[in-house]
């Protein structure tokens, strides 16, 4: 006896009559996850709405002041030095840099350099129609600072490193690269010599600042230059801001030997006030003799802190 066909349906798997919807976010995710060529991704449209003119003016503002940030420090600083208002609470402009502001004496003169380096700019750049991008931070300068090139040296250099940078402000490395090969092509040899004597010339550095006249001993020559000991203090300066005496070798050994001598009476930290006027003042007379008085006065201050001088032989 045959049966009855089924009247159940077959289900294919996979299939159903009425798919169900899946309400559970988790298992969105999941289907997404599972089958990614089927997500739908909807991005939604930002309307940018261009400056008006009272902003555009504001940024360039804002701007300005981001750039010259660096420019003002290095400015206020530069004040501050000179002016001495650190006195009243540290010995040292040095000291003052570190324990206020945490910058080492390299970075905080880092800083002044860089200023007069952006000043020398704003002065030589040739300004006929060219907009030339300026400096936005010390590092961009520090190379240029280094140089210890004329100002409109520096100009070129910056203008040249400009150029090589697609007409922005280049890097501090391009900076550096444009400085070298500046350097390369106009190498002069140092005319100076050690044991020679020398008068100083501030020019525009401010660390000679007050010591212009004074003269002082070539203890150490560079390719750009010099190392010049004086009374109170050693001095590396640029070749342009020394001048030699061309004095006679016998001349320059017997300021050679006052130098040392002003030099340990410099050294004597309870010496009276009397005789800081007698270093300063034979300090600045850069002639290879002293008068009778003179030499006088010298001796009894010495004999006075057990300083005696004997003039070797």
């Amino acid at each position: 006896m045959n049966k009855p066909p089924s009247r159940r349906k077959k289900i294919t798997p996979g299939t159903s009559e009425e798919p169900k919807l899946a309400t559970d976010p988790a298992q969105e995710n999941t289907s997404l996850h599972e089958n990614p060529a089927s997500a739908t991704i909807t991005v939604t449209a930002v309307e940018v709405k261009e400056l008006t003119d009272q902003e555009q003016s504001l940024r360039l503002q804002l701007e300005r002041r981001v750039e010259r940030a660096f420019l003002e420090a290095g400015q206020a600083l530069m004040e501050l030095r000179d002016r001495r208002l650190y006195r009243s609470t540290h010995r040292t402009f040095e000291e003052y840099c570190r324990e206020r502001f945490g910058y080492s004496r390299d970075a905080a003169y880092l800083k002044i350099s860089a200023t007069a380096v952006y000043e020398n700019l704003q002065k030589f750049l040739p300004t006929n129609g060219q907009q030339i991008p300026m400096p936005t931070n010390e590092r961009q300068l520090r190379f240029l600072a280094k140089a210890e090139l004329e100002p409109a040296v520096q100009a070129n250099v910056w203008q040249q490193a400009v150029e090589q940078a697609g007409n922005k402000i280049p890097s501090g490395r391009i900076v550096k690269d444009v400085v070298d090969r500046i350097r390369g092509s106009t190498k002069v040899p140092n005319p100076h010599h050690i044991g020679e004597i020398c008068i100083l010339l501030p020019k525009d550095n401010p660390d000679l600042r007050g010591k212009a006249g004074y003269w002082g001993v070539v203890s150490h020559v560079g390719e750009y230059n010099c190392t010049v000991q004086t009374w109170d203090c050693d001095y590396t300066i640029k070749i342009e801001q020394m001048k030699s005496l061309k004095l006679l070798d016998e001349d320059c050994f017997f300021m050679q030997q006052l130098c040392v001598r002003l030099r340990q009476l410099h050294q004597v930290a309870s010496r009276d006030e009397a005789v800081d006027w007698l270093l300063q003042g034979l300090g600045k007379q850069a002639k290879p003799y002293l008068s009778s008085l003179q030499a006088k006065l010298l001796a009894a201050v010495e004999r006075e802190y057990n300083l005696v001088w004997r003039q070797p032989k």
